[in-house]
């Protein structure tokens, strides 16, 4: 058993002892129902959080970690400086943020920065404490903000991720730039890990390392009838159909939730589905009418198969989660599960990575998951699936948490339990020296004029954790070499003698937040479309971009490499650089791009996002992510053919506008006025409604009709485009059915959504 709630002889401290706090915040905390410190809040005050000393938490899930980077911030508030909150997510952001303004009551100002990594956010110089992303803390050193020199105070949450090769090394150079520059105090949070005394020993911190949570934690395996834990106790869990099923219903029974880890998107919903038919009886009639208002509200967010499955699930008592979802709906999800309404969640481990979403019990149900390098299914880490348990038991709420994986022998269950219950967690390690994750970093740290000079580079280098854990010194130092050739072969940066300087489009693509690898496809495929004399077209510009390392592309499934050859060879023209021959390595990839790039195509040519789903294999939220990443790019595409005077300009910024608004090109002036998303503008066009100018001046009763006769609605376009009288009252609608939105299969509007679902909160703004 994992735990400690219960153990007396654990030190803890009476809010009243607190000091070097904002007047008022002892009170608060008091208000908020804490009285005493939790004992690692209490060992990490004893350690000098509060007066500036750098410290890593290393304790379990839901044992407190926020509240000692708290007290942190709020006491180098209080000495007058500032303090910043850095999250692996932006969900996670926005959570934090939220937790923190119950603080404004003591005269903290919170903000929040995730997005825009070109923008240095002067705004934030007047807030107290900011919470922002590791990418966005990054670009804004990039971009010289000047309030980052106000910092005294550095959370990291979630440090153990600096093991993540994707978004590890950024977290890791931003530390230790941060550190180099302001020295700070540094906060890191971590998960019970297996080396935390060596991220303590990288950043100078003293170590507060526990295990000890605020309720029991039960951890074992359910094998046969009976769940066995690690204390040698068993609980008796009959089984008729499903252990999944079973063990949610008998969670049911004793007034507890449930969320169960899969290991795919497509289990996640085969299994909420299951859940829905196991939770459904369990329900009283006020649960059901508020889940069909949330049901409602899924289904309002995005009309697509993904959000009529989750809707018809959540009216049952169940959900699935991952990251096919949209953000409004995922939030949703966790809302309803917080709130009790929701019983059962079937999730991919995204759910594990932080948002605040815990439950009685925990089933770990898929312990391997398919893993390309490693060429099939893989066992997941001790530390993911130990995360995963950190999610069991509410404080308050429940007695106590149980985290279960499933075994189906007897061989099985002896191998769960010397894995993931006995077994102690891997050690975090630096994934910084990697190619693709110096690329980007070396460079901007020549550009930011932090580095002048290989040896200067080296020097920052031996800052990073990972040359605090290396084994082989010099392997760090041959990487670099390798990608400071990159970078001056490419224009980036220059060398003379043993000096390094970024050149002018070095310098902007850093401040772009790109990888010089995707700046460098960019560049090329802008210039081989000049050479050409070629005007590019959005296809084209969609793969560019889509071919970048910055792009996820699309997985190609069975038959899809046929059809998109066959796509290839029949838009060949519309490629910006050379398309490679069905014999060359790359050309796989260069379909997956394909591929990725013709969904892009079908959003701006406004094909309905359920076609879009079906027809792709994703869920609404990764063609939002799609979107939003085809965006940034070309908006970088844009920067950079006007640094370097490249042709078409004004067909690159047509298509970041047409893929930021998801339309044709005859409905770019009516998607400028506020409100006006892709469905109201296409059913404003078919009325004979085509610009703002037609808006100011136009009649009021078809525009009324066209959006629907609502009212309100209708009165704040106007406004927003600039109309004197925007006043609705008086005007007559007519028949809202009015051929404005004709059923459409054929044709110049052949695709486009031809039902009159107003409502604006579709895929354009998730």
């Amino acid at each position: 058993m994992d735990g400690g709630g219960a153990d007396a002889n654990e030190k803890r401290l009476d809010v009243s002892e607190l000091s070097g706090l904002p007047e008022g915040t002892v009170d608060l905390l008091r208000e908020e129902g804490i009285e005493e410190l939790y004992p690692p809040q209490t060992e990490a005050v004893e350690a000098g959080v509060t007066e500036g000393q750098n410290l890593v938490a290393s304790v379990p899930t839901a044992s407190g970690k926020t509240l000692i980077a708290t007290l942190a911030m709020l006491a180098a508030v209080e000495r007058g400086g500032t303090a910043l909150y850095i999250v692996p997510l932006r969900a996670l952001a926005s959570e934090k943020a939220t937790e923190f303004e119950a603080y404004e009551d003591v005269g903290i100002d919170v903000g929040v920065s995730t997005g825009d990594y070109e923008a240095t956010d002067d705004w934030l110089a007047a807030k107290d404490v900011i919470v922002a992303t590791s990418e966005k803390v990054d670009s804004l050193l990039r971009n010289d903000a000047a309030w980052i020199d106000d910092l005294t105070c550095v959370v990291a949450d979630e440090v153990h991720l600096v093991d993540d090769a994707g978004r590890g090394p950024t977290l890791e150079v931003t530390l230790a730039r941060l550190r180099a520059i302001l020295d700070p105090q540094v906060v890191a949070l971590s998960a019970t890990i297996g080396n935390a005394d060596e991220i303590a020993a990288w950043l100078d911190a003293e170590l507060v390392d526990s295990t000890w949570r605020p309720i029991d934690l039960k951890r074992g395996v359910h094998y046969g009838n009976a769940i066995s834990f690690e204390d040698g106790s068993q609980r008796e869990v009959p089984v008729e159909d499903n252990q999944t099923t079973a063990l949610v219903k008998d969670t049911l029974a004793d007034d507890g939730s449930t969320l169960v880890f899969v290991n795919s998107r497509r289990n996640a919903e085969s299994e909420a589905r299951r859940l829905a038919r196991a939770v459904e009886p369990f329900l009283d009639s006020t649960e059901r009418d508020r889940l069909a208002e949330v049901a409602d509200e899924i289904r309002s967010a995005a009309d697509t198969g993904t959000s009529r499955d989750l809707a018809d699930a959540v009216e049952a008592g169940a959900a699935f989660h991952h990251a096919g979802l949209s953000a409004d709906q995922r939030s949703l999800v966790e809302d309803a599960f917080r709130d009790r309404l929701l019983k059962a969640i079937a999730a991919t481990p995204t759910l594990a990575a932080g948002v605040n979403t815990p439950s009685r019990r925990v089933i770990v149900r898929d312990w391997r998951r398919y893993d390309a390098s490693a060429g099939g299914m893989k066992p997941l880490d001790t530390l993911e699936v130990h995360q995963m348990f950190g999610r069991a038991g509410r404080p308050g709420l429940d007695p106590y948490g149980e985290a279960v994986l499933l075994a189906s022998s007897h061989d099985e269950r002896e191998e769960l339990f010397d894995r993931y219950v006995y077994a102690d967690p891997e050690p975090v390690r630096s994934k910084l020296a990697a190619e693709p994750a110096l690329r980007t970093h070396v460079l901007a740290t020549i550009a930011t004029g932090f580095a002048h000079s290989r040896e200067g580079l080296l020097s920052f280098l031996d800052d990073t954790l990972y040359a605090a854990q290396a084994n082989d010194p010099g392997h760090l130092a041959a990487v670099a070499d390798r990608v400071i050739e990159y970078l001056v072969a490419n224009g980036f940066v220059e060398r003379d003698g043993g000096d390094l300087e970024a050149t002018p489009i070095g310098h902007v693509v850093s401040r772009l937040y790109l990888d010089p690898m995707s700046a460098a496809e960019i560049i090329d495929g802008l210039r081989a479309a000049g050479r050409d004399g070629v005007e590019p077209t959005p296809l084209g510009l969609y793969h560019l971009v889509s071919r970048t390392p910055d792009t996820y592309e699309l997985y190609l499934r069975s038959g899809d490499e046929e059809t998109y050859t066959e796509l290839a060879y029949e838009r060949e023209a519309a490629f910006l650089g050379r398309m490679p021959s069905e014999f060359e390595n790359e050309f796989e990839d260069w379909l997956a791009a394909l591929k990725t790039a013709k969904l892009l195509e079908d959003w701006v040519e406004e094909i309905e996002e359920d076609r879009i789903t079906e027809e792709y294999g994703v869920g609404p939220g990764d063609i939002r992510a799609k979107v939003d990443t085809a965006e940034w790019l070309l908006g970088a595409a844009e920067r950079l053919a006007e640094e370097l005077d490249l042709d078409g300009l004004a067909a690159i910024r047509e298509a970041r506008l047409r893929v930021q608004h998801g339309v044709r090109e005859e409905l770019l002036d009516l998607v400028r006025v506020r409100q006006v998303g892709r469905k109201r503008a296409r059913r404003l066009h078919r009325a004979g409604v085509e610009s703002p100018a037609d808006l100011r001046e136009g009649e009021k009763a078809t525009i009324l009709r066209a959006l629907n006769g609502r009212r309100k609605t209708a009165e704040t376009i106007l406004r927003d485009a600039g109309r004197p009288d925007p006043s609705m009252d008086d005007i007559e609608a007519g028949d809202a059915d009015d051929p404005l939105a004709p059923a459409v299969e054929s044709g110049s509007d052949a695709g486009i959504p031809a039902d009159d679902d107003d409502a604006q909160s579709s895929l354009g703004d998730f």
